[in-house]
């Protein structure tokens, strides 16, 4: 009986792994420069092999999957521009892939990465990063994460952070920037340095003020667009966000606004901060 039942066991396993593999085998015999992996079980990319040496692939899908390692040999793909790993098990991420020539696309959301390696940063060609719901904050990013300068949008909602540093003013590129959901308690004035930026996602955070350069954003274009609701802000400006988000920017380009602020950001608060989110549940930290 336990014979049989651990030959059963092991049968689903090398199905899943065929299955991946026919993926690889058909992009090979055709060469399709795109892999489509999403939700094949895999928990390993020595389940996929042979990848590594596919230099022709531009764009790999694994999302939905039981990766918990991403090897440094990935950087091998020299022609890849996508690369798709939302919801797996991955803790940590190799150098490497700051060295790929022409990535643009990198999405890890949904994952358990809690640091990034020094030197993550020097991406050539990366436009779009997401690293939405993991356990980062602040203290765990490298020295030149800000210097990705090609990088368009930042996704890192759904994090850890208390502070933005402001080293974020030297994305001088950046669209779209991502903070929701993470333990905000204040937004850098580098921020108003961000003349391209049109998007700006900060609610569900612990802001009670918002740096008067925010107001040099262009946030109301047609395609633009400010999220802020879900935040304990200082009266004043909640009796404005009632009124709309024009009428907020407007409010904080005042002088009495810039009065508050200061008196704010120098006397600092009275009393503790708002108290954080319990995240213990979240699925990034559940190592079940």
């Amino acid at each position: 009986m336990k014979q049989s039942s651990g030959v059963s066991s092991c049968l689903p396993v090398s199905a899943k792994m065929s299955k991946a593999k026919k993926v690889l085998d058909e992009a090979r015999e055709t060469q399709n420069r795109e892999l489509d992996l999403v939700d094949k079980s895999v928990s390993s990319f020595e389940e996929l092999p042979g990848l590594f040496n596919m230099l022709n692939i531009t764009r790999i899908t694994l999302s939905h999957n039981k990766i918990s390692i991403v090897p440094p040999g990935i950087a091998n793909l020299s022609n890849l521009e996508i690369l798709t790993l939302a919801n797996n098990q991955i803790q940590e991420l190799p150098v490497s892939l700051s060295s790929m020539p022409k990535l643009r696309i990198l999405n890890v959301s949904i994952n358990r990465i809690s640091s990034l390696p020094r030197g993550f940063g020097a991406f050539p060609a990366l436009e779009i990063l997401d690293l939405s719901y993991n356990n980062l904050n602040e203290k765990n990013l490298p020295g030149n994460f800000f210097m990705i300068e090609t990088l368009r949008a930042l996704y890192l909602g759904d994090n850890d952070f208390e502070f933005l540093p402001p080293e974020v003013k030297n994305l001088k590129n950046l669209e779209i920037l991502g903070l929701r959901d993470n333990d905000l308690l204040d937004i850098p004035r580098e921020i108003g340095e961000l003349t391209r930026l049109r998007e700006l996602h900060i609610q569900n955070n612990r802001l009670t003020v918002l740096p008067p350069e925010v107001a040099n954003l262009d946030l109301l274009g047609s395609k633009s667009v400010m999220k802020m609701e879900e935040n304990p802000w200082v009266t004043p400006i909640m009796e404005q966000y009632l009124l709309g988000i024009s009428h907020v920017l407007d409010y904080i380009k005042t002088d009495t606004y810039k009065v508050l602020y200061n008196r704010h950001m120098h006397a600092g608060r009275s009393g503790p901060p708002p108290p954080k989110v319990d995240k213990s549940k979240k699925a990034s930290r559940n190592w079940a």
